[in-house]
C-alpha cells in the first residue's frame, strides 16, 4: 500500500448562533426580520456563518477537497455587493484535475410574512480565464434587496497533494461566526502562518479513516469578528485580517521495509530559490539572449559606466515594450514574444531587463515580490509572490529597477512595488534573502508663493510647485493622464475655489528632473475683513484644515509608502495703510525618535510677511504604538496653520 502511495505521490457564531448546527437551507424568519447587525449597526452586511474543510480523500491516489459554506445577511443597498462572489484559482502548470463546483446556492426574502426561495439560475454563472495561470469563477445571487439572506456552497476538488487555501476570518463586514477545519494525512507537513490580531480558538485530534494512515485534523473557531475597516495611511487592510495560511514543507512516507521516502518542497528558501531556478518559464527566459544581441551592441557602444549601461538599457526595454497590466514572476508568452510583440507581463519585462544587463557587464539578479495589493509574505512561500523585479549590485548597494511604469526610474519603482521587502534570488548555490524595498531618502516637495493681499481681502499671486522622486512619480502618474481642464478644475476646487490661469509645467517628460507647476491665482475666500482687521493664514487657500488621523486608538502601522518633505516658502505683501497687528510665533516641533519634524518661521518687515514652513516624516512606515504621538503631533501642526495673521490699519 505504501510503495504504491509513494508512486502516486511522485507523479503527480454569531451571538446567537454560538450553540446551534450551521446547516444550509435553514433560514428562519426571525433572521429575516432583523434590521441590523447587533453588533455594529452601521454593517451594511454580515456572515451569519461561514464554515471550510479541507480533506484528502485517497482513491488511488490523494485529491486535495476543499468544502465552503457561508451564509450572508444583508442588512442596506451598501451590502449588495456581497451577492457577487468570485473564486480564484491556480489553473497554470501542474493543475490538472481542478474542479469547481457551486451548490446550495439561493436567495431568501420575507415576503408578505412568508419564506420565499430565489435559486440561482445559469445565468447568474460566469467563468473567466484571468491569464495563463489563474481562472476566475463567478455568481451573482437573484433577487438580492435589503433585508435577504443569501447563501451558498462551493467545492474546489484538485487531484493530488494540494495546498488548503488561505481562510480569513475577518473581512470588511462583521462574522458571527467562522470555522476552518483541516484534515492533513500524517505523511504531509505545512508551514502555517497566522495574520491579523485575533487569533481563533485552535484544537488538533488524531482521526483516522483507513488502516494505512492517519489525518491530522486541526479545527479553527472564531466568534464575533468585528469588519475590517479601511484607515488612512494603510497599504493592505489584508495584511492585519485575521487569517491562516499554508504551504506544503516536505512529504515523509514511512516505507515497507524500513525507513522512509522524504522529499523537501517548500522547506526554507533555499529549496524555493532551487524550484525557482528549474521553472522553465523562469531560469530559460533569463538565459535567452539572441534575440535582443544585435539591438543592444550599438546601444551600449561606447558607455564605459555602469550607470551609463543601467539607464541606456533601462529607457531602452521601458519605450521598447509596454506593460500588459499582467503579475506574476513567470513568463506567459516568453520574453521573445514579448521583445518582438513590443508586450508584456511583469516576469517577461523585467526578466528581459536583467538579460540585458547581465548582457552588457552589469551583475543583475531577480528580486521576487508581493505587491502593495497582494499582501506581505510572512514565511518561505513560494504562493505569495506575484512580482519580480530587477536589481543591480554594485559598491554594496543595491538599485532597484522595474520598467513596466512609464514614469519609473533606476531607484525609483512605481508605489505598487513598495511592499516593505522582497527576496533577492541567486542561482548559485540556490541563495536568496529579504532586502527592503522601502525608500530611505526623503522625497521632497517645494511650494513658492508670492501674493499681494489688497484692502478689499483680494489675494492674487503666482506659485511654483517642485516635485522630486517619488512625489514626482505619483504625480506624473495621476495629473498627467488627466484632461487639463478637468484637472485645473480639480485644483482650484481643492484650494478653496481660487482662479487659476496662466498654468505651466515643467520636465513632465524628463524624469531626471523635478517635474514643476508655475501658475497665477486670484482668491477671494482666503482673507476675512472683521471691523476694520484683515485674516488670514499663513499658507493661504494651501491650509490643511484637519488632521487625518481621528480615531481614538490605532491597530494598524502607518504607512506613508515613502519618507517626504514638504516645504512652503511664502512671500505675502499687505496693503498700503495696514500693518501687521499679530503674527503666530515661530516654532520647531520634533516627534522624538527621528520620526516627524515641523518647522514653522514668520516675518514681517515693511511691508511683506516672510513665511518658511517644512514638515519632514523621516520613516516611510510608523508602529501602531506610536499613533498618539503621531496624532498629536499632526494636531499640532493643523493648529499652526490655522492661527490667523492679523492685519490693522495705521
Amino acid at each position: 500500500m505504501r510503495t504504491k502511495l509513494i508512486a502516486l505521490l511522485l507523479l503527480g457564531s454569531s451571538f446567537f448562533m454560538t450553540a446551534q448546527k450551521f446547516e444550509l437551507g435553514k433560514v428562519s424568519k426571525e433572521e429575516l426580520e432583523q434590521k441590523h447587525y447587533p453588533l455594529d449597526e452601521s454593517a451594511p452586511a454580515a456572515i451569519s456563518f461561514q464554515t471550510g474543510k479541507v480533506t484528502y480523500e485517497f482513491n488511488n491516489g490523494f485529491t486535495t477537497v476543499f468544502t465552503v459554506k457561508t451564509r450572508i445577511k444583508i442588512y442596506k443597498k451598501e451590502g449588495y455587493d456581497q451577492a457577487n462572489q468570485v473564486i480564484t484559482y491556480y489553473s497554470g502548470q501542474n493543475s490538472s484535475g481542478v474542479h469547481i463546483k457551486f451548490s446550495q446556492v439561493a436567495t431568501y426574502n420575507l415576503v408578505d410574512g412568508k419564506i420565499e426561495k430565489t435559486k440561482l439560475q445559469d445565468e447568474g454563472k460566469f467563468s473567466n480565464k484571468v491569464n495563463r495561470y489563474w481562472t476566475q469563477k463567478k455568481i451573482t445571487m437573484p433577487n438580492v434587496k435589503e433585508g435577504s439572506v443569501i447563501e451558498f456552497e462551493y467545492t474546489i476538488s484538485q487531484a493530488g497533494i494540494g495546498t488548503p487555501e488561505k481562510w480569513n476570518f475577518q473581512y470588511r463586514i462583521p462574522v458571527a461566526y467562522s470555522e476552518f477545519i483541516t484534515e492533513i494525512p500524517e505523511y504531509f507537513d505545512y508551514n502555517k502562518s497566522q495574520k491579523g490580531f485575533i487569533f481563533p480558538k485552535v484544537t488538533t485530534e488524531k482521526v483516522q479513516y483507513n488502516p494505512d494512515f492517519q489525518f491530522i485534523r486541526t479545527t479553527y473557531i472564531a466568534q464575533n469578528m468585528p469588519a475590517m475597516k479601511q484607515e488612512r495611511f494603510v497599504n493592505n487592510i489584508e495584511n492585519y485580517t485575521s487569517s491562516i495560511s499554508h504551504e506544503l514543507s516536505y512529504i515523509n512516507i514511512p516505507l515497507r521495509y524500513g525507513g522512509s521516502y522524504f522529499e523537501p518542497v517548500a522547506n526554507g528558501w533555499e529549496t524555493i530559490t532551487k524550484n525557482i531556478y528549474k521553472t522553465d518559464d523562469f531560469d530559460r527566459e533569463l538565459e535567452k539572449t539572441k534575440y535582443f544581441e544585435d539591438d543592444i551592441k550599438p546601444l551600449i557602444a561606447g558607455l564605459n559606466t555602469n550607470k551609463e549601461k543601467v539607464n541606456a538599457i533601462f529607457n531602452f526595454v521601458k519605450s521598447r515594450v509596454k506593460w500588459n497590466g499582467e503579475t506574476g514572476f513567470l513568463c506567459h508568452y516568453g520574453v521573445k514574444d514579448a521583445y518582438h510583440n513590443k508586450i508584456g507581463n511583469v516576469a517577461e519585462i523585467n526578466l528581459m531587463l536583467i538579460a540585458m544587463l547581465r548582457y552588457a557587464g552589469v551583475s543583475t539578479s531577480p528580486v521576487l515580490l508581493s505587491t502593495r495589493d497582494n499582501g506581505i509574505v510572512l514565511f518561505p512561500s513560494i504562493r505569495n509572490f506575484n512580482y519580480v523585479i530587477a536589481v543591480v549590485e554594485a559598491d554594496n548597494q543595491l538599485l532597484f529597477l522595474d520598467a513596466t511604469d512609464e514614469n519609473a526610474k533606476p531607484g525609483i519603482l512605481p508605489l505598487r512595488d513598495l511592499n516593505w521587502t522582497g527576496r533577492l534570488m541567486r542561482k548559485e548555490n540556490n541563495v536568496s534573502y529579504d532586502v527592503e524595498l522601502t525608500p530611505k531618502t526623503l522625497s521632497k516637495e517645494t511650494t513658492n508663493m508670492s501674493a499681494t493681499i489688497s484692502a478689499d481681502g483680494t489675494i492674487t499671486g503666482k506659485t511654483r510647485h517642485q516635485l522630486a522622486d517619488y512625489k514626482a512619480l505619483s504625480f506624473r502618474s495621476t495629473v498627467l493622464k488627466m484632461n487639463r481642464d478637468e484637472y485645473l478644475e480639480s485644483l482650484e476646487s481643492h484650494n478653496n475655489a481660487i482662479e487659476i490661469n496662466q498654468y505651466t509645467q515643467e520636465n513632465a517628460a524628463d524624469l531626471d528632473k523635478p517635474v514643476v507647476e508655475n501658475y497665477s491665482f486670484v482668491s477671494k475666500n482666503d482673507a476675512e475683513i472683521i471691523e476694520g482687521k484683515i485674516y488670514f493664514t499663513s499658507k493661504l487657500f494651501l491650509t490643511d484644515k484637519e488632521n487625518p488621523f481621528t480615531q481614538e486608538v490605532r491597530a494598524y502601522p502607518i504607512d506613508f509608502t515613502f519618507p517626504f518633505e514638504d516645504k512652503y516658502n511664502i512671500s505675502i505683501e499687505i496693503p498700503a495703510g495696514y500693518q501687521v497687528e499679530s503674527l503666530p510665533k515661530s516654532v520647531n516641533m520634533v516627534t522624538g525618535d527621528d520620526v516627524g519634524a515641523f518647522k514653522y518661521q514668520a516675518v514681517s518687515t515693511d511691508n511683506k510677511i516672510q513665511i518658511t514652513i517644512t514638515a519632514t516624516m523621516n520613516r516611510a512606515i510608523v508602529p501602531a504604538d506610536y499613533y498618539e504621538v503621531l496624532k498629536d503631533f499632526y494636531q499640532k501642526v493643523i493648529e499652526k496653520q490655522n492661527e490667523k495673521i492679523v492685519l490693522i490699519k495705521t
